[in-house]
């Protein structure tokens, strides 16, 4: 265990876990003074009829002041203040969160221009910026992977910029997060496979990274047991409630880990990725998470290590010798990407040519990794990664992301 001289925990989340928690809805509302909620989500959600699922279970005992499902797969500027005006305009005192990354980064926006009466969403980037509380946020994810229902950070999408508005705060912690199984029983197997990957991508760079400390790493770690044992099983058995509710929490808890960590470059590759060429940001983790461990072995292989008891199980690390159990990780995850790829009938992509927009056509364009790199390089969990990393560094990374291949692990350049 590594124990810093200085680090910090913070995450007051009231959460409500459990197979028929919905329920418990009006009596926490209740407990936060909310009258008027109103629900934020996208249409997603609302076609696979999750909303009508929720709105059951709460009851007449709830009045939702409004309900909107603009939400756009990545979290807009604009969609922000149009939302904050629906808000307004229904003298709504709470916002329902109810979806995937996107909706919950869309909420945390949308709170801070209804709690501090402002416009302009951007006065309030990066960290410090928000002084005081905001309005009541209750969380309710539909999918098991960012586990943003946790976190002090949302990202908002500049699409005139082209680039994502990092917003960093404890204010932007939800006062509740719900975490029920029925939210996402709706899930194909490809989207369930992403956003799990998404979050195990998030507890194990939580657990490699220059700002880890015994507290995150407590919650990583159970993260990846509860993701290891949990995803195959549900992408086989999609109506496993038990399964779904196990992976709802490995996420919450990745969520914990990364948002006291602050992670490092393969979230960096990922968020680059996710601006430029507009790729979920699940597909993003789930290519990138094995170049991230190989690119910093020769740092914190020690630390990579750790990860196979709760990946693999006792039996993989009692048969693998201690000096190849770091290798070992980045195999089983690549492994696990292969049997996702199958199991989804190859709609789990394993490196970005494999990714597709909605016409067939090339999602990530090689020409395009230049791009990316560039914008890698101004983001702030650049930071935290073990080993320094400069453009051609990024683009190494890319292009190897991009064919599929392991990172030639010889033109690392080594630094202090």
């Amino acid at each position: 265990m590594t124990i810093p001289g200085y680090y910090e925990f913070f995450c007051p989340v009231r959460t409500a876990a459990g197979h028929q928690v919905l329920e418990q809805i009006p009596q926490l509302l209740g407990d936060l003074n909310v009258r008027r909620p109103m629900i934020i989500t996208d249409k997603g959600v609302t076609g696979a009829g999750i909303v009508d699922v929720l709105k059951s279970a709460m009851g007449p005992a709830v009045e939702i002041g409004a309900m909107d499902d603009t939400v756009p797969p990545d979290s807009d500027l604009a969609v922000v203040g149009h939302l904050a005006g629906v808000y307004r305009e229904n003298r709504c005192d709470a916002i329902l969160a109810v979806g995937g990354g996107s909706v919950m980064d869309t909420a945390k926006g949308v709170n801070i221009l209804v709690s501090e009466n402002g416009d302009n969403l951007k006065a309030f980037e990066g960290a410090g910026k928000l002084t005081r509380p905001l309005r009541p946020l209750i969380a309710i994810p539909t999918t098991a992977g960012t586990g943003s229902e946790a976190t002090r950070v949302t990202m908002i999408k500049d699409h005139v910029q082209k680039r994502k508005i990092i917003f960093n705060s404890p204010f932007l912690l939800p006062d509740v997060a719900i975490l029920d199984p029925r939210m996402t029983l709706s899930l194909p197997p490809a989207i369930t496979a992403a956003t799990a990957m998404d979050a195990l991508s998030h507890a194990v760079e939580a657990y490699i990274c220059l700002a880890k400390n015994p507290l995150s790493d407590a919650h990583a770690l159970m993260a990846i047991e509860l993701i290891g044992q949990n995803l195959l099983p549900v992408v086989d058995q999609p109506d496993n409630a038990d399964g779904r509710l196990a992976l709802a929490l490995g996420a919450h808890l990745a969520g914990m880990a990364f948002s006291n960590s602050m992670v490092g470059m393969v979230h960096t590759l990922g968020h680059a990725v996710g601006a430029v060429c507009g790729v979920p940001h699940g597909t993003c983790m789930a290519i990138l998470l094995p170049y991230g461990l190989e690119y910093n072995m020769h740092k914190c292989a020690h630390w990579i290590a750790e990860l196979l008891f709760p990946l693999a199980g006792a039996q993989v690390v009692a048969r693998t010798p201690v000096h190849l159990r770091a290798r070992q990780v980045v195999a089983a995850i690549r492994q696990l990407n292969q049997r996702l790829h199958r199991k989804s009938g190859g709609r789990h992509a394993r490196c970005f040519k494999e990714v597709t927009g909605p016409d067939g056509s090339a999602q990530v364009p090689i020409e395009r990794l230049s791009d990316i790199a560039d914008n890698a390089l101004n983001d702030g969990s650049i930071f935290y990664n073990p080993e320094e990393l400069d453009r051609e560094d990024l683009l190494m990374v890319m292009s190897h992301a991009w064919e599929g291949t392991p990172l030639d692990q010889n033109r690392v350049i080594k630094g202090n």
